[in-house]
């Protein structure tokens, strides 16, 4: 998706919403993002909600909060913006189980919540939005493995390593799910597989250095479930000597990612700017306030949703896809010892 989609997208059907905004003023709103794992949520989320919502309510109020990987944190924030009178909350849980008071909670009051990239199994919310979870983790490992069979790699000797997000998250048992489908018909073996908790690159990079001594060039790829876990793999072959290092994937096209591969030291990563997710939300949120109730576009865990299509990121596409699209700006990527690659690639000149 090119980025005059990324700034458009939904906006057509918002002009309504607009409209109506005075009904609306002072109304407040909250966005509850997990953790600080990963930059996106400041980086991108937040920025793209609060500038979708600033568009088509001016008095608004959006209250921001992430609870950095805490449970009890998230769930302090989520009592304190019911109590400054939040109508609607707009939530990426740190545990999908325990998001399930939480949503209760919240209906019992009258407050709307919009499940946010993770979804909430066990209690439905009033609207869910994302990327295709599952359909992320079935493109990552199925690209690994078309490129392994692409470059003639044996199916019977040696195997994959496996590495999760967190089990806490229902998000990354959607990524699980599908990343099991595209290997179980792969032909390869998977040799070892491991769930990162709360997603933390340096469990996910010591693990891999425990499977790297277990079985060292045996390793043939590894199937990773984002850019975090991506490059904690990537640092314990570093460490570990080990040239070159297999094929390695990630999720999130963060900086750090694009970067490995633009190098070649990460395989793929997904392209799913959040700003995407976060101006549907937006759209979901305004509709609530208005006193509608959003139809979804399919339904996950008996929850309204709308899921979006990401793109699987490699070196031969990471130009036109990233770059050209203007999805990120070359003099942030191409610095130091990446801007050779980036020369190679046509990035930089």
């Amino acid at each position: 998706m090119n980025l005059k989609a990324i700034k458009t997208i939904g906006f057509t059907s918002l002009a309504a919403c607009v409209l109506s905004s005075n009904a609306m003023a002072q109304s407040t709103v909250a966005f509850l993002m997990p953790d600080q794992a990963s930059t996106r949520y400041e980086e991108h989320d937040y920025p793209g909600f609060k500038a979708a919502m600033d568009s088509m309510c001016n008095d608004c109020q959006v209250i921001y909060q992430n609870a950095n990987g805490d449970v009890t944190l998230q769930q302090q924030q989520f009592n304190s913006v019911i109590t400054q009178g939040a109508k609607v909350i707009v939530l990426d849980p740190v545990d999908s189980s325990a998001a399930a008071s939480l949503v209760r909670i919240a209906q019992s009051q009258g407050v709307k919540v919009i499940a946010y990239d993770r979804p909430i199994p066990a209690v439905p919310a009033d609207y869910y939005v994302s990327f295709d979870n599952k359909g992320i983790g079935e493109a990552i490992a199925a690209s690994l493995v078309e490129h392994l069979k692409k470059e003639g790699v044996p199916m019977d000797k040696g195997g994959i390593l496996q590495i999760n997000g967190s089990p806490t998250d229902a998000a990354a048992g959607l990524i699980r799910d599908g990343i099991d489908e595209a290997l179980d018909s792969s032909g390869y073996t998977t040799l070892a597989e491991y769930d990162t908790p709360d997603w933390v690159p340096q469990k996910a990079q010591t693990w891999a250095a425990g499977q790297i001594a277990r079985f060292n060039s045996d390793i043939i790829g590894v199937v990773a479930a984002n850019d975090g876990t991506g490059g904690g793999a990537i640092a314990a072959f570093k460490a570990a000597g080990v040239n070159p290092i297999p094929p390695v994937t990630g999720n999130d096209a963060t900086q750090a990612a694009l970067q490995l591969v633009i190098s070649g030291e990460q395989y793929n990563t997904i392209s799913k700017p959040s700003e995407i997710v976060a101006a549907a939300a937006a759209d979901v949120t305004m509709k609530m306030l208005n006193g509608e109730t959003p139809k979804g576009k399919t339904t996950l865990y008996d929850t309204p949703s709308e899921l979006f299509v990401p793109a699987v990121i490699t070196r031969e596409n990471i130009k036109e896809k990233i770059f050209d699209a203007g999805i990120a700006n070359a003099a942030d990527i191409c610095t130091g010892r990446y801007k050779e690659g980036c020369i190679e690639l046509g990035i930089w000149r």
